[in-house]
């Protein structure tokens, strides 16, 4: 069994090409086969693709022979169990293949949010201290060579510019640890500290909710096709939204439910979407259309999710390049005006 796990876009392609097989009536067992024919690189993948070929041979289903080849997400086995016990892996397979797709783009736009950041900082953390170890000691020591009153006045604007370059250097420095021990807390299962302190900026807690909302919808509107009831839809897509507080208001709306309520109204009772979208649900619910408009607001959510993740870059990435370009040019300034009033009186 093969330890690494399949990345989004591998599950993605790997859904999309069964779908395609299963489409065009092909057995699940040829079109495993198939796809183990076309990978023959030795990958993760390919490792895993030997294994199932082997237990669909023998009549296992596909969903257990996923899960035997230790590949794929925990979620996306469940998905499929759920698909071949109502007869609809198709449509389960296609659903999942958007939404590992989708889920691939939400994580390139939220990787590229802190990259960019985190590149800006090492660069500035890098010219503040090149300016606070050369540039500032070297003009000290010209300074230290001169005599006269002009000399002893000028080094008001070194030393301010000193504790300047130290101070902004100081606060990147705080930024970068804190940036760190994120990422650190983040890939050792402490992701819900994470979003704790992150949720206490209303940007980033609206690209948190955002984020936690597209993978609820994806999910219920994936086991909705599955033909999963509404009530089962909702349990079972809670585990998959990964941040407390949108958990525990499924979990109201689970306890409306279970009062008589029905999804959407609950979900509108609740606030659990915007308004506009909340009506679109009734709506959707209301037409017999409730997984055509969850599909839809999964890519109305995902839009917006990454929109927010845009914006926000948009934000941090030239408020670094201002603190960058103003110690650079304050601390140049500082050093540069005496030198100037020294031409000047020799003049």
């Amino acid at each position: 069994m093969s330890k690494k796990k399949l990345d989004e876009l591998g599950v993605s392609a790997f859904c999309e090409s069964m779908a395609m097989m299963v489409q065009s009536g092909i057995q699940t067992d040829e079109a495993v086969a198939l796809l183990q024919s076309e990978h023959r690189g030795g990958g993760v993948l390919e490792q895993g693709l030997a294994g199932m070929k082997t237990r669909v041979e023998q009549g296992g289903t596909l969903a257990a022979a996923m899960q035997a080849a230790g590949i794929f997400p925990d979620y996306a086995v469940r998905m499929v169990e759920a698909g071949e016990s109502s007869g609809r892996l198709e449509d389960v397979l296609f659903r999942l293949a958007r939404y590992y797709a989708e889920q691939k783009n939400i994580s390139e736009k939220l990787r590229s949010a802190v990259t960019y950041p985190a590149a800006m900082l090492v660069l500035i953390i890098a010219v503040l201290t090149v300016m606070l170890t050369m540039v500032l000691p070297s003009f000290r020591a010209v300074y230290d060579r001169l005599t006269g009153s002009l000399a002893a006045s000028s080094y008001a604007y070194i030393r301010w510019a000193g504790v300047f370059c130290a101070v902004a250097l100081a606060v990147m420095a705080v930024l970068a640890c804190g940036l760190v021990i994120g990422l650190l807390l983040w890939n050792n299962g402490r992701r819900a500290s994470v979003e704790s302190f992150l949720a206490r900026f209303p940007r980033c807690r609206g690209i948190l909710d955002t984020s936690a909302l597209f993978r609820f919808t994806s999910a219920a509107g994936t086991f909705l096709a599955s033909g999963a009831m509404q009530d089962e839809a909702v349990a079972r897509s809670i585990p998959m939204v990964e941040y407390a507080p949108l958990e525990e208001k499924l979990r109201r709306c689970q306890a409306r439910m279970e009062e008589g309520h029905s999804l959407a109204q609950a979900a509108y009772d609740e606030e659990l979407f915007e308004p506009v979208y909340g009506r679109m649900l009734l709506a959707g619910e209301r037409s017999g259309g409730l997984e055509h408009v969850l599909g839809r607001l999964t890519g109305l959510l995902e839009d917006s999710c990454a929109g927010q993740v845009d914006r926000l870059v948009e934000i941090v990435s030239p408020a670094l390049s201002g603190v960058l370009m103003v110690t650079i040019g304050l601390t140049l300034i500082s050093v540069m005006l005496p030198l100037v009033g020294m031409m000047n009186s020799i003049g």
